[in-house]
């Protein structure tokens, strides 16, 4: 597993990850950012990224920004943020999981 601040990043094997995100010929990724990368989370008070630059994929298993997201390695890469230190990756296919926070009466992804 890796994290960097709110961003967990864990490791899955091929076979967990559903069948129809896996063919890259059909399903489409996240878009990336003006700077080319694919965002894991943008930080909403500084703008700051928790970033994937280089070739990879970043699918989300739903329309909710809150649900399941896929990112696919097939070279390797790394996390990068402008407050963290850089984490390398090895390749192949990885689940993104976000922070959450409780508040009376609702649990809503961390905000930084």
């Amino acid at each position: 597993m890796f994290r960097q601040g709110d961003v967990l990043v864990v490791p899955v094997a091929e076979e967990s990850v559903p069948s129809c995100l896996r063919d890259a010929g059909r399903v489409s990724g996240e878009p990336r950012d003006a700077r080319g990368r694919l965002v894991l989370a943008l930080g909403e008070v500084t703008g700051h990224a928790h970033a994937v630059p280089g070739p990879g994929r970043l699918i989300r298993e739903s329309g909710d920004p809150a649900g399941p997201v896929f990112l696919h390695l097939p070279d390797g890469g790394r996390v990068v943020h402008e407050e963290h230190a850089v984490i390398p990756l090895p390749k192949g296919w990885f689940r993104v999981v976000r922070q959450r926070e409780y508040v009376p009466g609702a649990v809503r992804l961390v905000a930084d």
